[in-house]
């Protein structure tokens, strides 16, 4: 334990500390960075690269969860710079995504762990270090697009230092690299006792599944062309990944089923405890040790950002038969009993339904208004409002462990990967799509060539603009329709949906209405399915209605605002400023001004200029 603290201090002197200088500093009674590795068992390389899982992954509490994350179909009251666009988002002085310090720490692992006498954890955790430079890279590539690639330790006066960007071909080829090392070397899921908390050959396959689907989809819809290889390398890489994960081979995984249907999904989300079966890689969390995350306070504390999902995402449910909802007459103005009857059982397992009730209690609740302002109110990810004497509805007292990878994502890859590349089979959508929907208990499957010989109008964007995608066609264009509604289904809040509409360059989706329940006009309204009214709406200036305690009341132009004044959708967003989003800047993110400054061959990303905020 105390060569870990030591060398942990080591590393705390930062990235642009020279290693001898450092060394230099430490009393001499500690351990030196070459007499730590000399005589470094597995327990202390596990110690030194637990550092990465903490400040890396994405659904660890050092990196808010993304489950808090807003996109175009889960938005808080107050709607991020990133959905406002325009002059709320501004290149920053420092900070901003562009951050290098854990990647001194892996690469000074991967410089020293050749002198750990166990050869068998040096390989191991070499994978362990290559999966994390390569999962460092990727968000770094997803944010900013080139960037330096540095696979080494620097000193304070390395020429390194001062380096151009490189071409994110680079970049991604040395990404392979790493990543073909770390599946090679991990263990696989069954010898991995902690699973799946570490990493595995299942881990590393998920993350070049999931980069390499990023990278060739986004080159083939922004239409970019490198030396060396094209957008259908990389598609071809994921589908690879993809299938030697789904083959067992290199550890076994499924998809969660249970007995009800109605319930498998909503619980695999909130339960305690990952499921082995479904989670290639969680983050844990746990009440004993105060390693906290904030799911329930956030969706039932009106103080925690008031979440709700957006009706254009609610109308993409399909109807449990697997039919259109928005083929069905008048559902523009449908209510919200009559609107979420019959529909994919996803959908009242990750919103307050029909007759919900939080898991562990009886009591219906109804949607909350001044919690989830669309009125459609999320719970995936809430659990139990009580465990034992502790209230888990308290600011960041929730304790469920959080998917990083999950097996549906695998399936959702492959179909994608193939469908863009033209050799998707219906047998492949049997084995992906439909899986999904039979674990959520829907009854109608989909078939390639309906989708593909109708494609649904509501997500094609050249006819719906104000909810469909944008730039999709081909003979799958169909499918490839479906398969998005399917992913944006199965991972709503689970951090991908901000980067898919990137790399599908739909960005300008985020200026969609944000727009939620609908309601005729003043009146009662019954929202769970019992005939009694929980929601209670009046015109501005008049009386508040007689009813409940328990019910709701809301003063329209007050409380509420309507679409159509004292009619309409929820459009509780309407006063606030969306500036839109630039096709022409809004895909990357700018590089800090003060980086810049410090490293003239830098040049920022286009449209963002070198002003400081």
């Amino acid at each position: 334990m105390k060569k870990i603290l030591y060398i942990i201090s080591f590393l705390c002197l930062g990235m642009f500390s020279s290693c001898e200088d450092a060394i230099d500093l430490q009393p001499k009674d500690k351990v030196d960075i070459e007499g730590f590795f000399n005589s470094a068992t597995a327990n202390d390389l596990q110690m030194f690269s637990n550092y990465f899982y903490s400040n890396l992954l994405s659904q660890s509490m050092e990196n808010k969860p993304t489950l808090l994350d807003q996109d175009d179909v889960k938005i808080d009251q107050e709607l991020s710079a990133v959905l406002k666009g325009g002059t709320y988002r501004t290149v920053p002085s420092n900070g901003g995504g562009w951050s290098w310090g854990v990647l001194r720490r892996i690469n000074t692992l991967l410089e020293y762990i050749d002198r750990c006498p166990d050869k068998a954890a040096v390989k191991q955790y070499s994978g362990v270090a290559r999966f994390f430079r390569a999962y460092f890279y990727f968000e770094k590539v997803k944010r900013f697009g080139d960037v330096p690639w540095i696979n080494r330790q620097l000193g304070s006066d390395d020429p390194q230092l001062y380096a151009p960007r490189d071409s994110r071909e680079l970049i991604m080829t040395e990404m392979i690299k790493d990543i073909d090392f770390a599946i090679e070397a991990l263990p696989v899921v069954s010898a991995e006792a902690s699973a799946p908390y570490r990493l595995t050959k299942g881990a590393a396959l998920a993350l070049k599944s999931n980069f390499c689907l990023y990278e060739g989809t986004f080159r083939k819809y922004h239409e970019i062309s490198l030396d060396g290889n094209d957008w259908r390398y990389y598609l071809e890489q994921s589908v690879d990944a993809s299938e030697k994960l789904m083959s067992g081979q290199y550890g076994k995984y499924s998809l969660v089923t249970g007995s009800d249907a109605s319930q498998t999904y909503m619980n695999m989300f909130a339960a305690q405890d990952a499921n082995k079966n479904e989670y290639i890689l969680a983050v844990k969390y746990d009440q004993g040790m105060q390693i906290l995350h904030n799911a329930n306070a956030h969706t039932v504390v009106p103080t925690q950002g008031q979440p709700g999902y957006t009706r254009k995402f609610i109308c993409s449910y399909l109807m449990k038969d697997g039919t259109r909802f928005t083929d069905i007459p008048g559902w523009q103005t449908m209510q919200f009993v009559d609107e979420v009857k019959d529909r994919d059982p996803r959908l009242t397992q990750s919103i307050r339904g029909l007759n919900y009730h939080r898991i562990g209690s009886k009591e219906i609740l109804a949607a909350n208004i001044l919690t989830a302002r669309t009125g459609y109110h999320p719970i995936k990810f809430v659990g139990e409002s009580m465990m034992g004497s502790i209230n888990m509805d308290k600011n960041d007292m929730s304790s469920n462990d959080l998917p990083e990878y999950r097996y549906a994502e695998i399936l959702l890859n492959l179909a994608e990967a193939k469908a863009e590349l033209e050799t998707l089979t219906q047998t492949d959508i049997n084995r992906t799509i439909n899986e999904l929907r039979k674990r959520a208990g829907m009854t109608g499957m989909l078939d390639m060539a309906t989708a593909n010989a109708n494609p649904d109008p509501y997500l094609d964007g050249s006819i719906s603009p104000e909810s469909g995608y944008f730039n999709v066609t081909g003979a799958n264009k169909g499918v490839i329709l479906e398969i998005r509604r399917e992913r944006t289904i199965e991972l709503v809040q689970e951090g991908r949906r901000l980067n898919d509409l990137f790399r599908w360059k739909c960005g300008k989706m985020i200026d969609q209405p944000m727009y939620g329940q609908y309601f005729p006009g003043p009146g009662a309204y019954d929202v769970t399915g019992d005939g009694v009214a929980d929601i209670y709406i009046y015109a501005q200036g008049t009386a508040k209605p007689s009813g409940p305690a328990s019910a709701q009341y809301y003063e329209i132009g007050k409380d509420i605002f309507l679409s159509n004044g004292n009619s309409g959708y929820l459009d509780n967003h309407k006063n606030q400023n969306r500036q839109g989003f630039n096709e022409a800047r809004d895909y990357l993110y700018p590089i800090p001004s003060d980086d810049i400054e410090l490293n003239p061959n830098l040049k920022q990303n286009p449209g963002w200029g070198s002003s400081k905020s």
